[in-house]
């Protein structure tokens, strides 16, 4: 019963789109701009920096908050993954936009600065340096997450991470389908680039 209420808590507070919300601050409904999604990446292309800072942060924090809290009231890393994926399904298919989302990849990353930490920072200074190399935001994140499993083998080999860490990397790519066709095709938008 901890469990699911907490799955439920995290689902809400994953749902909450800050990015919509910081661009609906500056009159910018970002579901009508840009590429419509609701993450750091468009916010930034659509509003500028410091509301792509804000989006950012709060879309971290949703997930280190959702694994923080269910570490304390559970301490079993299956179920802590459990309630960090209730997160990123919540940013990705919020309650608040008709099951819409974002990609879900801050989030992702939030969950893993609670999970595991080490793993974390790998993946952000994976998806760092593809980013600084090609100027592709999406491109970055899918790098660092489809080696994600991969990574979380080597460095923390608990097999219930591991597990989340497969799980969490198959929803980034599924979110990410267009993304995948648009660089494929070559048309795919840079970091920063207006679209």
């Amino acid at each position: 019963m901890i469990l699911l209420a907490l799955m439920v808590l995290s689902f809400l507070m994953g749902s909450v789109p800050f990015g919509y919300l910081t661009a609906k601050m500056k009159g910018v409904s970002l579901r009508e701009v840009g590429s419509g999604n609701i993450g750091a990446t468009n916010v930034l292309r659509s509003v500028g920096k410091l509301p792509a800072i804000l989006t950012l942060v709060g879309d971290i924090g949703k997930g280190t908050l959702a694994v923080v809290v269910a570490r304390h009231a559970l301490n079993d890393p299956f179920m802590e993954g459990i309630v960090g994926l209730s997160a990123i399904a919540g940013h990705n298919f919020s309650i608040f936009l008709r099951f819409k989302g974002g990609k879900g990849v801050a989030t992702s990353i939030g969950v893993l600065l609670a999970y595991s930490p080490r793993v974390a920072l790998i993946t952000i200074v994976l998806w760092v340096m593809v980013v600084y190399f090609t100027k592709y935001s999406s491109l970055g994140a899918l790098f660092a997450f489809v080696v994600l499993p991969l990574t979380m083998y080597l460095f923390d080999p608990v097999k219930a991470k591991v597990l989340i860490s497969v799980i969490m990397t198959l929803l980034l790519i599924l979110k990410h389908a267009d993304n995948i066709q648009r660089l494929i095709r070559g048309t795919e938008a840079k970091l920063g680039e207006k679209i």
